[in-house]
């Protein structure tokens, strides 16, 4: 803690985004190796996945705001129910704009496989913006509380978040190459997905530093996009093809994973 806290928690939040858009890239860098990662495979790591946003979810960001607002003598009710509905609205929202673009509409029958990689590029990099917005709000949670368990809370989000990055990078550039992309492009497709993690960290990490009040929303409103995400994209993306039983058992394990690293370290 002495060491970090020599930086601002906006430089922290930089950093930590940096680390979770690598891993992203390290994801995406299977297609360096493999042309195609078999399916089961893939489903698992995303239930995994899953399992571990719901769990840093509430670890990392919705019970740190239920304690801030303990600490302030305020109930939590409001602040965290309505930021953790908002954050799932918000996102709601923006895939129903998404849905909506028309780029593809007069292109030609063979091009269906494009648009179908384009949306999934689309949809990967805009649920990565609750996930870099949710590691910078947590960092930013330091300018007010230098604690060690707001510090390791923020850390282990970081590195759950980081974890599931992997196989979104994987889920981005795999199929672009087997769609005929070359291996560079689509690596550099699936690295640049997770860009926008470092932008988001840094704003997320910037607004709260300043304004104190709306630190339990914006922990709330990180989670509920988190929840969002895992409920409409990766939980059912990783029971596509069956095996619903193992791949909830493997959701499980990411959950219990990352519930330990949080209560454990913190």
């Amino acid at each position: 803690m002495n060491i970090l806290s020599k930086f601002s928690p906006v430089i922290l939040a930089l950093f930590a985004t940096l680390f979770t858009y690598s891993v992203t890239a390290l994801g995406a860098s299977l297609v360096f190796f493999f042309k195609d990662v078999n399916k089961k495979i893939l489903n698992s790591m995303l239930g995994f996945s899953a399992g571990v946003m719901i769990a840093a979810s509430f670890w990392s960001l919705l019970s740190p705001a239920i304690e801030m607002c303990k600490g302030s003598n305020q109930s939590p009710v409001i602040p965290t129910a309505l930021g953790f509905l908002l954050g799932g609205l918000f996102i709601y929202f923006t895939d129903i704009s998404v849905n909506k673009i028309d780029v593809f509409r007069e292109k030609e029958e063979n091009n269906k496989s494009w648009k179908r990689m384009f949306l999934l590029i689309l949809a990967i990099t805009l649920h990565n913006i609750p996930e870099g917005l949710a590691v910078g709000v947590a960092f930013g949670a330091l300018k007010f509380q230098s604690t060690q368990s707001v510090l390791i809370a923020a850390i282990s989000l970081a590195v759950g978040i980081g974890i599931q990055n992997f196989p979104e990078g994987a889920a981005v550039s795999l199929p672009l190459r087997r769609e005929g992309s070359s291996t560079f492009k689509s690596f550099m497709y699936g690295q640049a997905s997770a860009i926008v993690e470092p932008i988001a960290g840094v704003i997320g990490a910037y607004l709260v530093t300043f304004i104190k009040a709306i630190l339990p929303y914006a922990l709330s409103f990180a989670a509920g996009a988190m929840i969002y995400v895992s409920a409409k994209e990766l939980i059912p993306e990783s029971q596509s093809e069956g095996n619903e039983g193992i791949i909830s058992i493997v959701t499980l394990i990411g959950f219990a994973i990352m519930m330990v690293l949080d209560v454990a370290l913190g």
